[in-house]
């Protein structure tokens, strides 16, 4: 049997029509499969690999953690060298609220001690999140998220949740003396690139002040300077209580963390002792890995020309079957007329070697979220297929 039957056969699915790529290699804005065909990647492992694949520095320092240790004991008592680098590296470029760090293997996990730091913390129940959100798959992300399509099959969910319409300010009074917190991703994501209105984050976090509740900012898929900034939430002045992060932070390998301030983050040592803890999270290697990775990311001013790599998708994808870009750096959405069109369009995209996917809440969008480093001559070419593509559908 080959590779594919057996994937069938053996891995658990989360559709019934899978692509069954064999992919063997990557590097930079590159993937092959195992008969040698090259895909430039657009999604970048969805937000993940923000500077590319198999990045040298990256892989070096993967290799040197592997040869000192591997798994000891993640939570506990022990000091591990890659946890307190990356934690004290992030909490530099991070305002001084946001001074401590609790690692997690996943971004979907980070969402899930958030919300129970906040309970704690707070010594409320209640919490509100917003339509058209994504903060992952677990049970209690999944109670937080915004789609009852998605919902539906797996209640009963958490209770004590509302959901709001984002950017919605007459919809905030929802928030009360009741509410532990409210979790908003900074830049809607699979709601197709879907931005905040200043002035309605700015009452959002006003009305969080006013109530005593906690404001988590997800910014799993936008942060890393996917959106043109460090982090996104710089672009509004707008600081959090806490942060999730994932996706990128593990520079290609499995990572997640929520970051606050440490008075809040203490709140999990006590009453009772080990509030929140996990087997795999701040893993050593994928410490080292993220580290490595957040420190190219900044030295190598790949941030800087995020927006400029942005701005060559928006002048160059031009066809009458294009409805609109939403944009936020390098999170793009082309929005064509449903769903069918776009499938058509991702499925013969693969064909010619250009590698995308679409919107878990915005079907009938292309989804376009590159490593942040892909070269412009790949964004031109991109481009040019995308195109040329369209002109291939009825």
């Amino acid at each position: 049997m080959n590779y594919r039957q057996l994937f069938l056969n053996h891995v658990g699915q989360t559709s019934e029509a899978p692509l069954c790529l064999n992919i063997v290699k990557a590097s930079g804005s590159k993937m092959w499969d195992a008969d040698g065909k090259a895909y430039i990647d657009l999604i970048a492992g969805i937000s993940v690999c923000n500077i590319g694949h198999c990045h040298p520095s990256v892989v070096a320092a993967i290799k040197e953690q592997a040869e000192k240790y591997l798994h000891i004991m993640v939570y506990g008592e022990f000091v591990e060298n890659p946890q307190v680098e990356y934690a004290t590296l992030l909490t530099h470029h991070l305002p001084s609220k946001l001074n401590s760090v609790f690692f997690t293997a996943s971004g979907s996990e980070a969402t899930e001690g958030a919300m129970k730091l906040a309970k704690r913390y707070t010594g409320k129940t209640e919490i509100v999140s917003f339509k058209n959100s994504y903060h992952g798959s677990t049970q209690g992300a999944l109670s937080v998220m915004g789609s009852e399509y998605w919902q539906q099959a797996f209640r009963p969910l958490l209770p004590g949740i509302t959901q709001l319409n984002y950017n919605a300010i007459d919809e905030l009074e929802a928030i009360n003396s009741n509410t532990a917190c409210v979790i908003a991703e900074t830049i809607q994501a699979e709601a197709g690139v879907n931005p905040p209105k200043k002035e309605w984050l700015k009452a959002l976090r006003k009305k969080c002040d006013e109530t005593g509740a906690l404001l988590i900012f997800d910014e799993i898929q936008c942060g890393f300077g996917r959106n043109g900034t460090l982090w996104a939430f710089e672009q509004y002045d707008i600081v959090p209580d806490i942060l999730l992060l994932g996706k990128a932070l593990g520079g290609g390998m499995p990572l997640g963390a929520f970051v606050a301030d440490k008075k809040i983050m203490d709140s999990f040592t006590n009453n009772p002792v080990l509030g929140h803890i996990n087997t795999f999270g701040g893993h050593p290697v994928s410490c080292a890995a993220g580290l490595a990775s957040m420190k190219i990311l900044l030295e190598e001013k790949i941030i800087e020309k995020v927006n400029h790599k942005s701005a060559l998708f928006l002048t160059h994808l031009k066809h009458q079957k294009i409805k609109n870009i939403h944009a936020k750096g390098l999170m793009i959405a082309v929005e064509l007329d449903c769903f069918e069109t776009n499938k058509k369009l991702i499925d013969y995209l693969i064909e010619d070697g250009i590698f995308t996917d679409w919107f878990l809440f915005a079907p009938h969008c292309l989804r376009i979220a590159p490593p942040l480093n892909i070269t412009d001559e790949e964004i031109l070419f991109a481009c040019e297929k995308i195109n040329s593509t369209l002109n291939k559908l009825d």
